[in-house]
């Protein structure tokens, strides 16, 4: 498994109204541009005088997934290392994460080691794409790191949204397919013993944060601008 500890979570039909909800959380060093991340991909919008994340922060944004309507709740953390023990404590419950790093800054792709450490990492993202002529870190780099980490890896810019909606679709199909095969599992349980987890509809998928290698590695899936 993914997560030692996972669990599923079931609620009747009127409590929720989404088939899933997943929390994912974005981190990475302090100004790679993860805020405007995710507010390109949840409002369209993009700040480009936009200050430090202090804490965290959180938008929703609905899916559609196969036919199902997945909530994904994705926080935003701050990257400054005197945060990191606030910040570490919104990772509990976590499913999956987006790393970020900036092409532009070499120390922030030189840091992601420490990153892979906190949590259960399902992407890795080079972001502000858009800035060719200020390259440090080549994509044929970033895509070799995520290989060897069995991560998908993508390039993005927050600025002419490049690749931004498919960095964050990508982690939810890949916890949505991690969950199905969870589902046939729980389903084979109710078989054996119908009262097992109640009879709700909405399946929340916690972890408690700890990273194990379920001996599956991911493809070696690539996209950049």
């Amino acid at each position: 498994m993914l997560f030692e500890g996972w669990k599923m979570a079931f609620y009747s039909e009127g409590e929720q109204t989404e088939d899933y909800l997943f929390k994912i959380v974005l981190i990475g060093d302090s100004a790679v541009g993860k805020s405007n991340l995710l507010a390109r991909f949840a409002r369209n919008e993009f700040y480009p005088n936009s200050k430090s994340t202090i804490g965290v922060e959180f938008q929703t944004q609905k899916m559609d997934i196969n036919g199902k309507e997945v909530k994904a709740q994705i926080w935003d953390t701050a990257g400054q290392e005197r945060f990191r023990a606030v910040t570490s404590a919104y990772y509990r419950g976590a499913v999956g994460a987006l790393l970020v790093y900036d092409i532009c800054r070499r120390q922030t792709f030189d840091s992601i080691g420490r990153w892979l450490n906190e949590l259960h990492i399902t992407i890795l993202v080079g972001n502000k794409s858009d800035l060719k002529d200020a390259r440090e870190v080549s994509t044929a780099e970033g895509k070799s790191l995520a290989e060897a980490q069995g991560l998908f890896f993508i390039e993005t810019s927050a600025l002419d949204s490049s690749n931004v909606v498919t960095a964050f679709q990508t982690v939810v199909k890949e916890i949505y397919n991690i969950l199905s095969r969870k589902v046939i599992q729980s389903q084979e349980l109710k078989k054996q013993d119908p009262g097992w987890m109640g009879n709700g509809k909405t399946v929340v998928l916690q972890g408690n944060g700890n990273p194990e290698a379920d001996g599956q590695p991911k493809k070696g899936w690539c996209c950049s601008s």
